[in-house]
């Protein structure tokens, strides 16, 4: 059964003949559409010419693995996961404000934000005035829906270096005051954002609050330059923003 093409496990007669059938193919629609919405074609393309199991593949190896609460949030630099062990031996070893830090980030990039902001306080304890550590225990806040505990640290960092990681921290801050509805101060943070650099992130969410405030051409302006960079944007670009090209999409067909 396993090995038949997916098409099969749609028709009629199999969905009517076995309950089990019905289950598979709503598992194999299910991660079919996912992978289309992620714009994943050659799983696409895959699970439309070849069985089930490559909709089970693509569950575990792209499905489970992309970190819901953190997805289109991610710190700037790549994260190896398989430096937790790594890092809980430098832990114990060491105890160093720097190793709790980076196996903070880790959790981070996994979504595990109550581990990640564990590791950020534990480093704090150990750094009280390190910019990096408080900017990211600010984001690790921020995702997990606390902007107001978030705010004093973004803050904090803002004003020390405006520039601090890229700007990331700058958008995250953004992003606390539209969570907390200040939309005035979020909208001339997103404006330094996008003058400084070209992120798809800071594009959408500035064109959302151009539409709040009734400013559509403004708004479109925004979206369409989304939507054009990512035709022309390198595989790995387009894979970071793609949360963001969709969310542009949509805002495309409002406007």
């Amino acid at each position: 059964m396993f090995g038949s093409p997916p098409l099969g496990f749609l028709s009629l007669s199999s969905i009517l003949d076995s309950p089990f059938t019905l289950v598979i193919s709503i598992f194999w629609l299910w991660m079919l559409v996912d992978a289309v919405r992620r714009s994943e074609w050659i799983w696409v393309f895959f699970m439309v010419i070849g069985s089930v199991v490559t909709a089970v593949l693509y569950y575990f190896m792209v499905y489970r693995a992309a970190p819901s609460a953190t997805q289109g949030f991610e710190l700037p630099g790549a994260q190896d996961r398989q430096r937790i062990k790594e890092l809980q031996a430098q832990i114990h070893n060491l105890d160093k404000a720097y190793y709790h830090y980076q196996l903070g980030d880790i959790y981070f990039q996994k979504g595990k934000l109550k581990e990640a902001e564990k590791c950020y306080r534990c480093a704090l304890e150990r750094e009280p005035d390190d910019i990096n550590t408080r900017a990211h225990l600010g984001q690790c806040l921020l995702r997990q829906e606390r902007p107001a505990e978030a705010r004093p640290l973004l803050t904090a960092v803002v004003a020390e270096n405006p520039k601090h990681e890229y700007g990331y921290s700058m958008m995250a801050l953004a992003e606390t005051l539209t969570a907390l509805k200040e939309t005035d101060a979020a909208l001339d943070l997103w404006k330094q954002v996008t003058a400084a650099h070209s992120y798809a992130r800071a594009k959408v969410q500035l064109a959302e609050i151009y539409l709040i405030k009734d400013q559509r051409d403004l708004a479109a302006k925004e979206v369409k330059e989304v939507v054009d960079d990512d035709l022309y944007a390198p595989p790995f670009q387009r894979k970071r923003d793609r949360v963001w090209v969709r969310r542009a999409k949509s805002l495309k067909r409002k406007i």
